[in-house]
């Protein structure tokens, strides 16, 4: 009797083994098993050449599983009907012995189909999938075996799937189909919500799938929004709307902003001791169209191709309908890169004494004409072009330096970028408002 019960436990823990096998091979990444099996793991190369064979694979685990459910059924019903068969004859059932052994091997049945889906199939096959890596590579060997010592009825098994599978028209042979954009992104979606994947991470991921669904019109800034340089006003007006704009290039235009006739980059404009129209012109580099059509993938590699980082986007008619940067393409993918912090010192204003503010050198001259009730001269945008236009020249990124104009005195911390970032503003009490004397 123990005997008997020792060979069932064995036939159900068969099962639960290839069951497990099987769930957890199934589970392994492919990829990830290739990896492992190219850098020389030998368990992993006999799972990768196993699984190669989806159908001999299969028919190899369910001939394993078959088997063992096979002849647990078929010892059980034999040796422990008997058994129960005499008891419910000593309890004087009233019924034949031939209709209790028939009732018997139905209860025998169902314990054991029972017991075989719990311990045999449910319970092993949660195991696998939690630990599929562990287990499938472990178990590589048995299976390896069992697909050797049963490749006959394997290959006959294989041969008549493959058959049933053409007849109802799908080629076994064929590859899966590939993992599509769509469930990438709800795999990163999953593992976001379970911790395995950042916000900032995820974010990055859509941002890069989504990269070839927009195109260069949704990207650039418009031409309403664009600063343009046009060749029919002076040098002085250039001079000031590159100080006060601050960016590294702007579009040259002739009489309307469809007149593309080159590009200029402030960096080379800063190098310049002589600014003539005749000096200037001579910097200004051929534009590089784009069609507002181009998606952006395509638009960031021609661009990485051509080391260009400023673009002019063209519409269909062939006017300008934006201009674009490298840097926005980058935004797209990574997010915002401005420094906000930079920009709040660069534009914020604190009082010193009564007379003293310490004033960002991007801060605009009407808010301080406002704040201090000064009348600082208005053909400047920011505080750092009216000084750097009092001075008239442009001091060099890092000094520190004072002057005086009619209404202030003003002491400049620091140059960056050829930009007055940092200003002590003392307002001159011995010369009288502006606004004042003409009252």
């Amino acid at each position: 009797m123990i005997g008997q019960i020792l060979l069932q436990i064995l036939l159900i823990a068969l099962n639960a083994v290839f069951a497990c096998a099987e769930i957890a091979i199934i589970s392994i990444n492919d990829t990830k098993l290739e990896h492992m099996a190219s850098g020389g793991d030998k368990r992993a190369a006999r799972l990768v050449k196993l699984t190669s064979q989806p159908a001999r694979f299969l028919a190899t685990i369910q001939v394993a599983i078959t088997l063992s459910g096979f002849l647990g059924s078929a010892f059980a019903a034999d040796n422990f009907s008997v058994y129960l068969t005499k008891w419910l004859l000593s309890l004087g059932v009233p019924l034949a012995e031939a209709t209790l052994d028939t009732i018997s091997v139905l209860l025998i049945t169902i314990l054991l189909s029972y017991l075989t889906l719990v311990f045999g199939e449910l319970v092993p096959k949660r195991i696998g999938m939690k630990n599929a890596e562990k287990l499938g590579l472990a178990l590589s060997s048995l299976i390896a075996f069992i697909s050797t010592a049963f490749k006959p009825l394997v290959s006959l098994l294989t041969a008549s799937t493959n058959g049933i599978l053409r007849l109802v028209g799908i080629d076994p042979n064929a590859e899966s189909e590939t993992v599509t954009e769509e469930e990438i992104r709800m795999m990163v979606d999953a593992g976001s919500e379970k911790g395995a994947i950042d916000d900032t991470e995820r974010e990055l991921i859509q941002n890069v799938f989504a990269f070839d669904d927009i195109c260069a019109e949704d990207i650039c800034t418009h031409r309403t929004d664009a600063v343009f340089l046009s060749t029919e006003d002076t040098m002085e007006q250039w001079y000031r709307q590159i100080y006060d704009t601050r960016h590294s290039f702007y579009p040259v235009c002739g009489e309307s902003s469809d007149r593309i006739v080159g590009v200029l980059s402030a960096a080379d404009y800063f190098r310049l001791e002589d600014r003539g129209r005749e000096t200037v012109m001579a910097i200004v580099r051929p534009a590089y169209f784009v069609p507002a059509a181009m998606t952006a993938n395509v638009l960031f590699t021609e661009m990485k191709r051509n080391h260009e980082r400023f673009a002019v986007v063209l519409d269909e008619y062939g006017g300008t309908a934006g201009v674009i940067t490298l840097t926005d393409l980058i935004e797209e993918l990574v997010g915002d890169l401005g420094d906000d912090e930079e920009q709040d010192i660069e534009t914020e204003m604190v009082q010193i004494d009564a007379d003293t503010w310490k004033i960002g050198g991007s801060m605009r001259l009407a808010e301080i004409n406002e704040a201090l009730g000064v009348s600082l001269d208005g053909d400047y945008d920011t505080l750092s072009g009216y000084l750097f236009g009092s001075l008239g020249s442009i001091p060099k990124d890092g000094s520190h330096l004072k002057l005086q104009t009619d209404r202030i005195e003003a002491e400049i911390l620091n140059v960056r970028n050829h930009k007055a970032e940092t200003v002590l503003v003392k307002i001159r009490k011995d010369v009288p408002d502006q606004d004042t004397n003409e009252a």
